[in-house]
């Protein structure tokens, strides 16, 4: 395993524990992570309908939280078409964001009108209450940029652009709009070196780490489950990309998780397990 020195924590700002995925170790993938230096985790809703077992999911472990959300790929099925029914899901203490949601031009799982909204939805929740929406886009850089334009203009609302594939002029703009941008392991990957050189631009005051697990396991697990332990190794990657100290990510992509989640307490606390 990976090693960051002593004392320095990071956060995992992006992950699905509610998979089935992890429904058999759960409490050895946290202890895991907790043991890897990861003092908070974010576990992110990509249906209504599994909302409850997130929040339970929360509800165990101190220093986990949620958010409420349909993905882009559930938009035909269980989409939003009105904000409403969002708002109606955010009075739970560990519920500190809203997403993802999105548009997804590469699988096309939902219609793109379905996608479009079930997005518009999700960001009218996002300005009303002012916690931040966790943006998917994947194939979808002109059109999500035009979007987030759009939008902003109507009203501002903070978002985080997750799992960041895109690039160069999404990556402005959404800087430009005063967003956050999110890396996973892909930047570990061989073939992401345009990925590297647009996150490379990217201002340290506007960047956050994931692992998207149970996907997008980074290098040198690549193919395997990922889980929140493995941020480390995201961590490192980053550290060349941006050329800075450990100290310095470490708190500035800490510092961005709460200047964005607002919601989220700052007391510090071990994410397993009272």
């Amino acid at each position: 395993m990976a090693k960051i020195e002593k004392g320095l924590r990071l956060i995992d700002s992006h992950c699905h524990l509610d998979f089935k995925d992890f429904e058999n170790d759960l409490p050895y993938v946290v202890a895991r992570a907790n043991a890897a230096g990861i003092f908070r985790v974010l576990t992110i809703s990509t249906s209504l309908k599994q909302l409850a077992k997130l929040i339970s999911i929360a509800e165990s472990y101190p220093a986990i939280y949620c958010t409420a959300g349909v993905h882009p790929h559930n938009a035909q099925s269980e989409g939003v078409n009105d904000p409403q029914k969002i708002l109606n899901q955010l009075d739970h203490k560990k519920i500190i964001g809203i997403g993802e949601s999105g548009l997804d031009f590469h699988y096309d799982f939902s219609e793109i009108d379905c996608q479009r909204e079930n997005f518009l939805s999700h960001i009218e929740a996002s300005r009303t209450t002012g916690l931040p929406l966790i943006i998917h886009s994947r194939d979808a850089d002109d059109e999500m940029s035009e979007t987030l334009q759009k939008e902003q203009k109507k009203g501002e609302f903070p978002f985080i652009l997750h799992c960041f594939t895109g690039g160069q002029k999404l990556a402005d703009i959404a800087i430009e709009l005063g967003g956050f941008i999110s890396v996973s392991g892909i930047i570990t990957f061989k073939n992401a070196g345009d990925l590297r050189s647009v996150i490379k631009t990217v201002p340290i005051e506007r960047l956050l780490i994931e692992t998207d697990a149970p996907y997008l396991s980074p290098v040198p697990f690549r193919g395997a489950r990922n889980e929140p332990a493995n941020l480390i190794y995201t961590f490192e990657e980053l550290l060349k990309i941006k050329e800075c100290s450990q100290e310095d990510l470490a708190f500035y992509t800490a510092d961005n998780f709460f200047r964005l989640f607002t919601k989220m307490p700052k007391s510090d606390t071990s994410i397993e397990k009272n």
